[in-house]
């Protein structure tokens, strides 16, 4: 069996401080698409339109650089989800969703919750910020993503907080490693 790797990360809605509201939303998405060899087989990128905080925070604007006519030029998440689920299933392959933590698997459930859609295609999830701070030893006390991507021996490249620069350094660590991660 092929397996395809769909290297993800997520920007959501985010507040500075204590009056800050429970629920995040996804604003932004930024993913590669893997094959078994590390081979980048395509890219995905889309901001998404939240609807239970249409509004951004200053602090959100300042951490992500999203600025709030992105998210209102945007389309509702089950909209960007069917995009990007076409995008994944363009091989009959399996497929695994790979991100820097359990934030995004988090993010993703709340959001199919949300609008009632179909949570199946999480059910093969990496964490590879777990299975990684492990492999180096470092279980408790794991290091953030660009400690991670300088450990590895690369230098970070782009804007952190963003989803396309974000998953683009994680490809990184997960390409020298590909035939570590066990599914």
């Amino acid at each position: 069996m092929i397996m395809r790797y769909i290297v993800l990360d997520l920007e959501a809605t985010c507040w500075r401080g204590i009056l800050r509201p429970n629920r995040q939303e996804i604003i932004e998405i930024g993913a590669y698409k893997l094959d078994e060899f590390g081979t980048v087989l395509g890219r995905f990128t889309s901001f998404i339109k939240p609807i239970v905080h249409p509004y951004l925070s200053t602090f959100c604007k300042r951490l992500t650089t999203i600025q709030q006519s992105d998210v209102d030029n945007a389309q509702t998440f089950p909209f960007v989800l069917r995009y990007f689920l076409d995008w994944v299933h363009e091989e009959d392959d399996e497929f695994a969703i790979c991100a820097w933590g359990n934030d995004d698997l988090r993010l993703l459930e709340q959001d199919c919750d949300l609008h009632k859609e179909d949570k199946a295609f999480l059910r093969n999830y990496l964490d590879v910020k777990h299975r990684y701070n492990i492999m180096i030893g470092r279980p408790n006390q794991m290091l953030g993503l660009k400690a991670a991507v300088k450990h590895a021996g690369f230098s970070f490249e782009g804007d952190a907080h963003r989803a396309m620069p974000d998953a683009f350094n994680l490809c990184k660590i997960f390409i020298k490693h590909i035939d570590e991660w066990q599914f």
